[in-house]
């Protein structure tokens, strides 16, 4: 909608309607008149006290900014009239758009001489600082830059937190007016600023003159509103017209239409006046006039009006953390359950669309309220759901999806199927909030977790890229990786964040849409008053008033499943359908705590481990409950809530340290659960004595596996011979630590091989040699470069190139640091110290010392194996507690000409910009287990074990500013390097602000004479993260445990072998890891199960399965397997 066009009576500027006199004494907003020959302030609002409490909403209610003010000195208060925030574009809560200040004044004379104007700010956005504009009768004087300011305390009711900032600015005289004048202060990008005072400096003998009665027209504008009257849809014309004096009486002139007359009241009068509905834009000339003078003149666009209905979520941003503790968050929104289900019950029998519902956003605090409410409050949360006054969103937390391992990603819907099950309804949608992008293989999760629609709020600007750029207000399907499912998924413009209170607002709203050429006349609007904010139950008195008054646009209350059954019934057949990574922005932050972030990555494969183990060995015992509480503390820890929102900027202080103690103990207790369950699962066979002489080996995958094996020193003490279950010796080796390592050949899939040892020395074969800077196996050859230690060659049998690229001067495996925040001059680590680890012949290994920047030290050892075809690396980087922005990087240079790199993440492979949609963060990836680069010919399978971020070609690290998508990577060239991104404290908030002491990166390089082969990189993978399990076991143990169920297809990998969590049944999780479909049966050892049919996530019998079952290309199949009576 285009505003009045001005005539030279401008609104926007009072008209004094009687004459003006000089102000005898100093009202509010006025300063005392000065001396002749100085200059001093005419007229100040706000006191110079560096706070902010005397303004309105001052100190904290930002949140209640409603509207630009115009501040009309002498009449206006401070108090009531001029908030202590003036938003920016950057803002997502204040609409994203530009907004002005206004000061209004009138002059009994034209000035002398220049003038000042004085701007006192009490703080500045710390991130992305506004740029103002000064304008003074409507020209643009100066432009300002304010520079970066305080933390967020300051906005949140803390002014003694902000970085105080004054500009003055000089205005000639010829730019003023003797009469009524308007300066104002406009936001052209960046955030927020906040105001100490403001005043206006005029020389001697400039006097305010003030009118007993005066008249302000302000903003006519032809509003974006449909009304009835008469049974026709009417359109009009809105304006606010600012009396001061008595009541009075004013009339409205539009076109050639009958003058409409309009009591006035002193204050601020809104003004509303229907035209007939326009089919195209149309100019109408519009007059206002107290008595029979006119005080306002202007011509006004008049655009047609689309019938709008706007959707509204109510929903509060779950974040974990963040603005209190943990467990005060938790009880928050069990609070806000109840005043939610209070709400609709209040507001039943409020017309449709008015009635109040809530979007719970995720299912971390519902399930915990359903745990803990009395057994009265958990039927009334129950009912509220079945009424549809709940809306129960799919995903548990608003997740760092890329960092979630694939069965744990699985698990992140677990809790909805069983919530789902509890209530008797289906949950169709997903929300996420706050966190921009998302890893391929959630759309797969979702689809199979039968939710059709995803709502996505990503934060309104914050280190997001181009997620709204590119995706902002467009919904499309999100094509699954095996191309058989779709999600819908929708976004708006303004992200997660957008509220409003007063119909202004809405108007502002739809205003907005229209004008960026928006496609749909459905708008979403993610109805959060902020973080962890309860919800707005004012919310249904708008709505019920506004569809009362207008009949477009239509605003109604409702569910995620509500909105988009509407939306995809109008609009789903012309939607585009897309495929690909939504790689990820925020994952970077795991980063902050590497350590941790290792452990629970290692904590989920184990507990895929562990339920695979009860599944072959004692499926009736399954302890539900117990692995339900572990995967839950994974994933709480690969939630995006890392701390306090203080935890860079005040890292020590109690609030900041009491979260990351809360965090932290999420993947502490992942860690010590899996290994719990682990040892619980094998206790069937296992037999606990100090010196073990007898071992079952398990093999969790469905394929046999050879692999090393490594016992530790005080429970072999007997001998360093191991002998197979046919009695013949197998390749041992005592290592330098005192540990007995043995390479066990050919563990039966999903079973188990038993193990001897002996009281003899080990069978001294093999090809494993370590000696100088040379490693190698027979079938690999490493070289270490003696400068750097980094891998300089690496040769593989049957392939005549160096595998290394030395032209950069890289190599594999070199320690890079960058110091600050610009990545163009990495440091690498210092002179290195080489020396023989394991001499062979099983085992050799070389460990390389060295001083590194940012580190106390570090030490890297690689290790061969014989018998096997990689290269194992272990880096352990014992860091040196830093709080200023650092990162820590490995480089991997390989030398694959035309290679093209492959990335595993969470049931999917992603080929970086091939495989990414639009708008994903190409600046680094968030990978799961291994990362190929390979020709036609031949190539480098690269596992990471620990860490999870890799960048494409070169460091690219933090961005600057964080606002701005300018400087976020648009295109990737192809590229053969890699560096594996493992440490960082780049955020200003969140995340950690150091981290120190030993942390290990473990890694592996399987070389391979043929193309890519996607099922011998998904399994070498699944090998380096899932080892083989050695389990002390009694000496008539069986030589072998068959293969619970094998496979008979090599294009297919079992995900997840589990019990169910009944106890009654097996659930297998097939995955078609090969890229292409395939048909696959299954074969159960005895005894069999007594039936096998499809299932899904809640784990229910579905259609019998009588032969073999297709799998997708990247699609998953969940089969129910009944045990045997």
């Amino acid at each position: 909608m285009s505003p009045l066009r001005l005539f030279p009576i401008t609104v926007l500027l009072a008209t004094v309607l009687l004459a003006a006199v000089l102000l005898p004494t100093v009202l509010t907003g006025l300063c005392p008149g000065q001396s002749a020959g100085q200059s001093a302030l005419l007229w100040q609002i706000g006191t110079a006290d560096d706070n902010t409490a005397e303004l309105a909403l001052g100190p904290k209610d930002y949140a209640d900014y409603a509207g630009d003010p115009l501040f009309v000195v002498g009449r206006s208060v401070p108090k009531q009239d001029w908030p202590y925030v003036q938003p920016g574009p950057g803002d997502a809560w204040a609409e994203g758009r530009q907004h002005d200040s206004s000061i209004v004044f009138t002059l009994k004379q034209k000035p002398t001489a220049a003038c000042r104007l004085e701007v006192d700010l009490v703080d500045t956005h710390d991130r992305s600082p506004a740029k103002l504009a000064i304008l003074v009768n409507h020209r643009n004087v100066t432009e300002h830059q304010t520079p970066q300011g305080g933390p967020d305390d300051s906005i949140f009711g803390d002014p003694t937190k902000g970085k105080e900032h004054r500009f003055t600015v000089d205005i000639p005289a010829d730019d003023l007016l003797a009469g009524t004048n308007d300066v104002t202060i406009r936001t052209l990008s960046g955030s927020w600023v906040l105001y100490d005072w403001v005043g206006f400096t005029a020389p001697a003998g400039t006097e305010l003159a003030l009118a007993p009665t005066a008249t302000v027209v302000h903003a006519i504008q032809s509003a974006p509103v449909l009304v009835e009257r008469e049974g026709k849809l009417m359109q009009t014309v809105q304006m606010t017209v600012r009396h001061f004096g008595e009541p009075g009486k004013a009339t409205v002139e539009i076109g050639d239409r009958p003058p409409v007359e309009i009591d006035l009241v002193s204050g601020a009068n809104a003004v509303e006046v229907p035209i007939p509905a326009v089919e195209k834009e149309t100019t109408v000339t519009v007059a206002v006039k107290v008595g029979a003078k006119t005080i306002a003149r202007g011509e006004v666009v008049v655009q047609p009006v689309r019938k709008w209905v706007i959707y509204v979520l109510p929903h509060s941003h779950v974040d974990i953390g963040y603005t209190q503790l943990q467990t005060t968050v938790e009880q928050d929104h069990w609070r806000y359950y109840e005043q939610a289900i209070e709400a609709s019950r209040r507001t039943a029998d409020y017309p449709d669309g008015a009635q109040f519902k809530w979007n719970t956003e995720v299912l971390w605090a519902t399930d915990s309220y359903l745990r803990q409410a009395t057994p009265e409050k958990q039927q009334e949360f129950v009912d509220a759901v079945r009424k549809g006054w709940i809306g129960l969103d799919a995903l548990y937390g608003n997740e760092l999806t890329a960092l979630c391992r694939p069965e744990e990603l699985v698990r992140l819907v677990d809790y909805a199927a069983q919530v789902s099950r509890r209530c008797g309804v289906p949950i169709e949608s997903a929300m996420i909030s706050d966190v921009p992008g998302y890893t391929w293989g959630l759309t797969t999760v979702l689809a199979d977790a039968g939710v059709k629609y995803f709502s996505i709020g990503p934060n309104g600007g914050h280190r997001i890229g181009y997620t709204l750029k590119q995706w902002g207000d467009k919904a499309f399907y999100w094509v699954t990786p095996s191309g058989n499912q779709k999600v819908l998924c929708w976004i708006p413009r303004t992200g997660y964040y957008r509220a409003f209170t007063t119909p202004e607002q809405v108007m502002n709203l739809v205003r907005q849409t229209a004008d960026r050429d928006y496609p749909y006349d459905l708008i979403q609007v993610r109805y959060c008053l902020g973080d962890n904010a309860g919800p707005g139950v004012e919310l249904s008195e708008l709505a019920k008033e506004w569809n009362t008054r207008y009949a477009y646009p239509k605003l109604v209350i409702a569910t995620v499943p509500e909105m988009m059954r509407d939306f995809e019934k109008r609009y789903g057949q012309d939607l585009p359908e897309v495929r690909g990574d939504f790689t990820p922005y925020w994952e970077d932050g795991a980063g902050s705590s590497a350590r941790e972030t290792g452990l629970n990555r290692a904590a989920a494969e184990r507990l895929t481990q562990a339920e695979a183990l009860w599944a072959i060995l004692s499926p009736q015992t399954y302890p539900a409950a117990d692995f339900y509480a572990a995967w839950r503390s994974a994933i709480l820890y690969d939630e995006h809530t890392w701390g306090a929102h203080n935890s860079i900027s005040q890292p020590d202080s109690e609030f900041a340290k009491g979260q990351w103690a809360i965090k932290q103990a999420f993947a502490l207790d992942a860690d010590k659960q899996s290994h719990k369950l682990l040892a619980s699962a094998v206790a069937p066979v296992a037999k606990a004595k100090a010196s073990v002489d007898t071992l079952m080996v398990f093999n969790t995958a469905n394929w046999p596996r050879t692999d090393l094996v490594i016992l530790p020193k005080e429970a072999v003490t007997s001998g360093d011979a191991v002998r197979g279950p046919d009695g013949q010796p197998v390749a041992s080796q005592r290592l330098s630590t005192g540990q007995l390592a043995f390479l066990a050949s050919d563990v039966p899939p999903l079973g188990a091989k038993r193990f001897t040892l002996a009281a003899t020395g080990p069978a001294a074969t093999g090809k494993g040699k370590a000696a100088g800077t040379t490693l190698s196996n027979g079938a690999l050859v490493v070289t270490l470069d003696e400068e750097t230690g980094a891998i300089a060659s690496l040769n593989a049998r049957g392939l005549q190139s160096n595998l290394v690229d030395n032209a950069g001067g890289l190599g594999l495996n070199a320690y890079r640091y960058v110091a600050g925040r610009d990545p163009k001059d990495p440091q690498p680590s210092g002179a290195v110290k080489i020396t023989v680890k394991e001499p062979g012949p099983l085992v050799a290994s070389l460990r390389i010392e060295s001083e590194a920047p940012g580190c106390w030290r570090l030490v890297r050892e690689l290790r061969m194996v014989d018998g096997l075809d990689h290269v194992d690396l272990l880096n352990v980087v014992d860091k040196e507690k830093t709080r200023t922005p650092e990162s820590v990087h490995f480089g991997f240079a390989f030398n694959v000409p035309e290679g093209v790199m492959r990335m595993n993440t969470p049931l999917a492979v992603v080929r970086p910009e091939e495989d990414q949609l639009p708008g994903a963060c190409k600046n680094y990836f968030t990978v799961g287990r291994w990362v190929d680069v390979s020709n036609k010919a031949y190539g480098v399978t690269w596992a990471t074990i620990d860490a999870p971020l890799v960048e494409v070609g070169e460091i690219r690290v933090d961005v600057r500013p964080d606002f701005s998508p300018d400087n976020w990577v648009k295109h990737l060239d192809p590229s053969q390097t890699l560096y594996s991104y493992v440490m960082n404290n780049y955020w200003e908030t969140n995340y950690k602000a150091d981290q120190e002491g030993p942390t290990p990166f473990r890694y592996a390089l399987r070389p391979h004479v043929e193309p890519y082969d996607p099922i011998a990189s998904a399994r070498f993978g699944i090998e380096r993260s899932q080892p083989l399990v050695a389990v002390p076991a009694d000496a008539n143990a069986p030589a072998e445990i068959a293969s619970r169920l094998r496979l008979d297809s090599d294009a297919v990998i079992v995900q997840s072998f589990k019990p169910s969590r009944d106890g009654k049944a097996w659930i297998v999780r097939l995955f078609g890891a090969s890229g292409r479909p395939s048909n696959v049966a299954l074969t159960w050892a005895d005894p069999q199960p007594a039936a096998v049919s499809v299932s899904n996530f809640a784990e229910e019998q579905g259609k019998q399965l009588t032969g073999a079952i297709e799998v997708s290309a990247y699609g998953l199949v969940t089969l129910r397997a009944e045990l045997p009576q």
